[in-house]
């Protein structure tokens, strides 16, 4: 054993630390390469959570009193629906052959629509566990997350799980398996998280499977911030992997992007709460708090490094986040402006797939355009705002990022249809386009096919992977998946289809913009940019529903849908009226004319300087036309 330390690289850095304050807690007989950083990737419900809650179990991380099911998923949301939302970092010991290691594990989500936590997590890891449903088989997400795994050089490791369920399929999802990563039967773990069978190999294949982290405790310190919390009492928490270096308390250190130095007042390892250490070396994950109180002077996949003696670089590798749905979020009481903006500064800390500026609508006043990397991601923020900051607010209608050519040959890109110039101004439009991949059983093809066409795609390639289950390729407008695409797929395929779908660029596409008026007055908020072919059945649509939505006043409401002077529909909101004429009993007919015109007059000066409310349930209604 005295051999094997004196070979190791980190040899000289633990005697000085020894020599300084003798062996603490930080480095006490884990040395660096008895450390190993992995994630699970998996397609969404395939049973990573409850697999890392064996694991958690049997490295005793968590006391069988603490034990719940998905123990990781520690958002109220996250519970409610069932759906790993955010990325969990948490570290666990485990005794092997006599030898101790550090597995530092990071649960991830499932969901497309989170992906972005996906590449933040495979980017502090040297491995990965790949969990593939027996039952299910592989699902789109999965071959999404595992080339995300590859492209960064991650040890893979292939796990059957639900393996106690009696429809489990093993011989037929291993030849998935084996066709998709090349792999030989033999080192296919069959497991389940519900029963804890086949997770002791899990955890002997990590050790033995997984490569230590690369790295020189005595270099310039180099850290990867991969998430971010904001805790009102202490600040902004950087999650960080150490690259190279050392980071203790009591360090001046540097982010490289925002160029802000800190006084480093903590560090420590995530465990089930955060567990203070005297130092973190290279190859650690954990956590850093610098007493940072504004949450936008850190970045996720920022670096930082020591003021005294900086590192040269910045860490690379790490992809910048790039939105595909955007949307107005308004505050439903403009006073609570302010408000808002506080909540999403620390949300966007939590959530760095959010993205907004500032914007004004004459409808709804002052609020934020913010982009989202799909509709569930837009819904959560919602939840999120009105339950972790108690903010109510009204989401407009959501648009994709469009590129417009004017005649005078300028090229920008519009996602707000109110910044869209006139229509005489424009050369050419181009929307972008997806390709998607949807993983299906053969007898919902038909009818998948005919969704896709519908929304103007194009079939690409169709393969069958077993007699049983079809790959389906497809060309798509993306404007046409953000709305309903999703829970219609669900719908047809009985929930069993699977969806993933990747941007491959901007086409040339008939856009128009289709305005709502009220009362000829244009409700910006209602806007949108849509397709020629689809614009008129749209527009009527969107009439008839505000219609119901929108309560009767003292004066007539007219409800338009308009393409720039042209109105495609029209719908009437009838006035209330007071029946003036009931006090009339008999007489010259003039005498009720007479009234009646006298509040002909009133109704229309009222129409003049009234106003008309638009509900937020209105706004809402739009996302669900059908």
């Amino acid at each position: 054993m005295t051999d094997q330390i004196s070979k190791s690289s980190n040899f000289k850095y633990l005697c000085a630390d020894f020599g300084k304050k003798g062996f603490n807690k930080n480095i006490k007989d884990i040395r660096m390469n008895n450390i190993r950083n992995f994630c699970i990737i998996a397609h969404i419900d395939h049973g990573k959570s409850t697999l890392a809650d064996r694991l958690l179990e049997i490295t005793q991380t968590i006391s069988g009193r603490d034990m719940q099911a998905q123990v990781l998923d520690d958002m109220e949301l996250e519970k409610e629906r069932g759906i790993t939302i955010k990325s969990h970092a948490i570290q666990m010991e485990y005794t092997q052959d006599g030898e101790k290691y550090r597995l530092n594990l990071i649960d991830t989500p499932g969901h497309v629509d989170f992906s972005y936590e996906v590449s933040r997590s495979i980017a502090a890891c040297e491995g990965a566990l790949l969990i593939i449903d027996a039952t299910q088989g592989i699902q789109a997400q999965t071959i999404s997350n595992l080339y995300l795994a590859i492209g960064h050089d991650l040890e893979i490791i292939p796990i059957l799980n639900k393996m106690d369920l009696p429809n489990a399929n093993p011989e037929v999802v291993e030849d998935q398996i084996i066709g998709l990563i090349g792999c030989k039967r033999s080192t296919i773990i069959r497991a389940s998280g519900k029963t804890g069978e086949g997770v002791d190999e899990i955890l002997r294949r990590i050790i033995t499977d997984i490569p230590a982290p690369a790295g020189n405790p005595d270099a310039p310190l180099q850290g990867l911030i991969f998430d971010s919390v904001y805790n009102q009492f202490r600040g902004v928490i950087a999650y960080v992997k150490i690259v190279n270096g050392t980071v203790r308390k009591g360090d001046v250190v540097k982010f490289v992007a925002t160029e802000k130095q800190y006084n480093v007042d903590e560090v420590g390892v995530l465990k089930m709460a955060l567990d203070p250490r005297e130092s973190l070396s290279a190859g650690d994950v954990g956590y850093i708090i610098s007493n940072i109180k504004t949450a936008r002077e850190i970045k996720v996949g920022d670096t930082v490094t020591n003021v005294k003696q900086p590192c040269t670089e910045q860490i690379s590798g790490f992809e910048e986040v790039k939105p595909m749905v955007f949307a107005g979020v308004y505050p439903i009481d403009s006073e609570d402006y302010e408000d808002l903006r506080a909540a999403m500064e620390k949300l966007q800390l939590n959530d760095a797939s959010l993205t907004y500026t500032l914007e004004s609508s004459m409808a709804l006043g002052f609020g934020f355009r913010c982009g989202f990397l799909g509709l569930l991601h837009m819904e959560i923020i919602q939840e999120r705002l009105d339950r972790e900051f108690d903010m109510n607010v009204i989401t407009t209608v959501p648009n994709v990022s469009y590129l417009i050519h004017t005649r005078a040959g300028e090229t920008y890109e519009v996602y707000n249809p109110a910044g869209m110039p006139d229509a005489s101004l424009i050369d050419l439009i181009e929307e972008p386009y997806i390709q998607a991949q949807i993983i299906t059983s053969s007898e919902f093809i038909g009818s998948i096919m005919t969704l896709c066409l519908d929304k103007r795609g194009m079939l690409k390639k169709q393969e069958y992977l077993t007699a049983e289950r079809a790959e389906l390729t497809f060309d798509m407008p993306l404007g046409e998946i953000v709305f309903d695409f999703y829970d219609k797929l669900k719908s047809i395929s009985k929930g069993y289809a699977s969806f993933d779908y990747h941007i491959t660029g901007y086409r040339p596409a008939k856009l128009v913009k289709l305005d709502i008026l009220l009362n000829s007055e244009p409700v910006d908020a209602l806007s949108t940019l849509i397709h020629f072919d689809n614009a008129y059945n749209f527009g009527r649509r969107m009439c008839e529903k505000l219609k119901e939505l929108i309560p009767r006043q003292q004066y007539d409401v007219a409800i338009q849908a308009a393409i720039g002077a042209k109105i495609i529909s029209r719908e009437t909101i009838k006035a209330v009226r007071k029946d003036v004429t009931a006090k009339c009993y008999g007489g010259d007919i003039t005498r009720k004319r007479k009234l009646l015109d006298k509040q002909k007059k009133g109704k229309k000066r009222m129409k003049q300087i009234g106003n008309v409310e638009v509900p937020q349930k209105a706004f809402l209604a739009v996302l669900k036309l059908d």
